[in-house]
C-alpha cells in the first residue's frame, strides 16, 4: 500500500527541521545552556525532552507507549526552532504576564480572545482536580486567579501563566494563557498559538481526560 501524501503541517514541518543545520549551533547551545553531544542537542518544552539531529535538524521525543522516538509535530517543530533560530540578539524576559493582546510589540489590530481555546477548555470542565495534578506535573506554581491557576515552564528559560474557569449555570469553561511582555523577542505572533495549544494537548495528556 503506497504511503498517504504528507499533509501542509507535515511538509511544513520537515522544511523547517532541514534548515537548522545552517544556523550556528555553538552559539544556540550557549545562549540557552542546552546539553548536547555529538549527535543531538536536548530541549526540554512542556515538560518533556526532546532532541534535535544536528545534521539534519530532525525533532524527535522518546515514546514509552511506542517503545521508541516518534518524530514531532508541527506545533513543536514550529514553536522550538522559532525561539531557537529565530529570537531576536537583544531578547530577555520581564517578568511581567500580560494578556496576548498586550504584550510588547503587537502590530495587529487585536487577537483572538479565549474562545480561540473554547474545545480544549470544555474538555477540562468539571475536572479542575485532575487538571491540578497535571499543571503540578509539570512542574507549575499556584497562582490565584482563576478556578486552576498555574505559572508553568514553556521551557526551562521560559514561562507562562495558565488560567482555567470551570463551567457554571451561566458561563461555559474557559481558559486564558499569559505571556511575558517581551515574548514577541522570542517567537513570531503565530507561534504563540502553535506552543499553547501543544500546552494544552500536554495538560489533557497528563490530566488523562
Amino acid at each position: 500500500m503506497e504511503r498517504s501524501p504528507l499533509s501542509n503541517y507535515e511538509i511544513t514541518r520537515n522544511a523547517t527541521e532541514a534548515k537548522f543545520p545552517e544556523y550556528d549551533q555553538e552559539q544556540i547551545i550557549s545562549r540557552f545552556h542546552l546539553k548536547n553531544d555529538g549527535e543531538y542537542i536536548y530541549v526540554d518544552f512542556v515538560g518533556r525532552e526532546y532532541r534535535i539531529s544536528r545534521q539534519t535538524g530532525k525533532v524527535e521525543y522518546f515514546s514509552d507507549l511506542e517503545g521508541g522516538y516518534c518524530h514531532a509535530d508541527f506545533n513543536v517543530v514550529l514553536t522550538i526552532f522559532d525561539v531557537l533560530c529565530g529570537s531576536k540578539p537583544d531578547a530577555f524576559l520581564s517578568g511581567n504576564f500580560v494578556s496576548l493582546n498586550a504584550v510588547k510589540g503587537l502590530t495587529v489590530a487585536a487577537a483572538p480572545g479565549s474562545e480561540l481555546f473554547g474545545k480544549n477548555a470544555a474538555v477540562f470542565a468539571g475536572r479542575c482536580e485532575d487538571l491540578k495534578k497535571a499543571c503540578e506535573k509539570l512542574g507549575g506554581v499556584p497562582e490565584k486567579v482563576g478556578d486552576v491557576a498555574y505559572k508553568l515552564p514553556l521551557f526551562d528559560f521560559m514561562e507562562v501563566i495558565f488560567q482555567f474557569w470551570d463551567a457554571d449555570e451561566e458561563f461555559e469553561a474557559s481558559v486564558r494563557i499569559l505571556w511575558d511582555e517581551n515574548i514577541l523577542s522570542y517567537m513570531r505572533f503565530e507561534t504563540t498559538f502553535y506552543a499553547a495549544l501543544h500546552l494544552l494537548e500536554r495538560l489533557k495528556e497528563l490530566a488523562e481526560v
